[in-house]
């Protein structure tokens, strides 16, 4: 075949012009999924894509061993190897989303992209809905990965449009919020000057994440304040040094590179970090994880007061976070319900009639009470101290 186009185009190849003005080229064979080709029209490695694609086989298919075009395996293959995959997505991300594609291939990667609904995922979210935290990192998996398969136009739509994330998955996460009676617990066990509660003082009064915990030290602070850019959102967050975080610093060992170290005083990896910290944990006999302190400061922050974007700003979440509502919203019922608990209280406290037979009348009050907590304050009764009977206004 020469590199001059043919006078009749090959079978199942078609071209298109974008709305940008560029044009590009596809095999599809009748109603199967369309194959890009992206090498340059009319060279030799355009045609050898075209062959690849005719036989049911992705582009430049020595790299995908052999995996069938248009399939599931065929697509997670190709967006694991893209530029958004590598570049947008932190190191730790694409570990997390690598094990929940490699499921996903193992048990229908044979399948058609095109046969994916949104019916399809929204029973995946069903099975998982005992773990919503984990349903909810595997829509925003699917979500990357669709998405990227419409722009790159492998698929039509994206199956996961409509399809939302579990409600109240930040409380039910499977991470347990430390309480305030186990961080006293953890103090007991572990006395200023250890390494373990430096890491518990780390973790607690700055809200980092365990593997920006593990690398914090000297050169992500000045003035009195951290500055570091998280790994996770790569957002750069400004947290002041509070208190009691200063006087642990001060009263630990820690090394040159970073506060927290290991045995033999270099940093340690996220991981071994956490597995660390798991066993000085289980040594105080508390139920907490790393994450489980950011989550109980997070809580903190909200009871004393912090906005959501105050939150965001402190833990590097994006503005309009799911995350800083919840602590927010949760913090603001716990508030509510303690002020009418203690309004409650205060009326309960009315000395009772001596008289018995006045029991109606007792009854009565306190309806009425209760009713002044519905209703707006004109037309209202007043208030009736050590009487038996209302007097009504009307």
């Amino acid at each position: 075949m020469t590199d001059d186009m043919p006078r009749r185009r090959p079978p199942h190849l078609q071209k298109e012009t974008t709305r940008h003005g560029s044009t590009v080229w596809y095999v599809r064979r009748g109603t199967g999924p369309r194959i890009r080709l992206r090498d340059p029209y009319g060279t030799k490695a355009f045609w050898q894509a075209y062959e690849d694609a005719l036989k049911g086989r992705a582009p430049n298919s020595a790299t995908t061993k052999g995996v069938a075009a248009g399939t599931v395996a065929w697509v997670v293959d190709a967006y694991t190897k893209s530029r958004e995959w590598s570049e947008d997505l932190s190191a730790a991300t694409r570990a997390q989303r690598h094990g929940l594609l490699k499921a996903m291939i193992d048990v229908a990667g044979h399948e058609r992209l095109d046969a994916i609904n949104r019916r399809s995922i929204q029973e995946g979210m069903d099975r998982r809905k005992a773990k919503p935290h984990g349903a909810n990192n595997w829509l925003k998996t699917m979500r990357g990965l669709f998405g990227w398969a419409v722009d790159r136009e492998f698929i039509g739509a994206d199956p996961t449009r409509g399809v939302k994330l579990m409600a109240g998955a930040n409380d039910r996460n499977g991470f347990h919020t430390w309480s305030e009676e186990e961080v006293a617990k953890f103090e007991r066990r572990w006395d200023l000057g250890t390494r373990e509660r430096l890491a518990l003082d780390i973790l607690l009064y700055t809200g980092l994440r365990r593997g920006d915990a593990a690398r914090l030290g000297r050169q992500h602070v000045r003035d009195g304040k951290i500055r570091i850019v998280t790994e996770k959102t790569q957002q750069e967050v400004t947290i002041r040094i509070l208190l009691p975080l200063a006087k642990s610093i001060a009263a630990a060992p820690i090394g040159d590179l970073s506060f927290i170290t290991g045995e033999r005083g270099r940093p340690m990896t996220k991981e071994s970090f956490g597995n660390w910290f798991r066993d000085a944990c289980v040594s105080a006999k508390v139920p907490g994880r790393a994450h489980g302190l950011r989550k109980a400061g997070a809580r903190r922050a909200a009871e004393n007061g912090a906005t959501e974007a105050e939150l965001n700003a402190w833990f590097g979440w994006a503005d309009g976070s799911r995350e800083s509502a919840t602590y927010v919203r949760g913090a603001n019922r716990a508030k509510i319900a303690e002020n009418l608990a203690n309004r409650m209280a205060e009326r309960d406290a009315i000395p009772a009639p001596a008289d018995p037979v006045r029991g109606r009348a007792r009854k009565n009050q306190r309806l009425q009470m209760v009713g002044k907590r519905m209703a707006p304050r004109a037309g209202l009764e007043p208030a009736t101290r050590r009487l038996t009977v209302a007097c009504s206004t009307n």
